[in-house]
């Protein structure tokens, strides 16, 4: 059986598109990132993260300017401890804060950075304290079931 310089081309173009595929799907699912820079380090304690996970991007303006590294419980104050990556060319105040965010109705969530004020900018290993929780979809359906039924009959069925 003779193997033809074709049959190898045809292999290697085979492996180049299964490892394209494999490129497009870690990338598109957040799970590979290209940044050999580490950034700079800073944490955040949240009460309810709700769905999110290691590698979501931090975002402020709508562009990413870090990674969540990843996300702890603490069992002292029992809030979730999230540990993010900030890029080095972004520099934010100190008294910035924090808010989970989902993209779309049902998406992803991701972290929300608000510039604050303040003269001083965050530095390697700083603490985030202004935080807001994710809002939970089954608790928004939850509280308006309660409150409808805590109304009562309505107006329309008393006269």
């Amino acid at each position: 059986m003779q193997r033809s310089n074709k049959d190898v081309w045809v292999g290697l173009f085979v492996i180049l598109g299964a490892l394209a595929l494999l490129f497009l799907a870690l990338q598109s699912a957040n799970l590979l990132t290209l940044s050999f820079d580490k950034g700079y380090p800073v944490t955040a304690k949240f009460d309810n993260i709700g769905s999110l996970k290691p590698k979501a991007a931090v975002k402020s303006a709508g562009v990413v300017v870090g990674r969540v590294d990843s996300i702890t419980f603490d069992d002292k104050s029992f809030q979730a401890k999230v540990a993010m990556s900030m890029d080095k060319r972004y520099t934010f105040p100190k008294d910035s804060s924090l808010k989970i965010l989902t993209a779309g109705l049902l998406g992803e969530q991701y972290i929300g950075i608000e510039a604050g004020a303040d003269s001083a900018n965050l530095a390697a290993g700083d603490n985030i304290s202004t935080t807001q929780s994710a809002v939970v979809l089954e608790n928004l359906i939850s509280q308006f079931l309660y409150n409808k039924a805590a109304d009562g009959p309505s107006a329309d069925k008393a006269k």
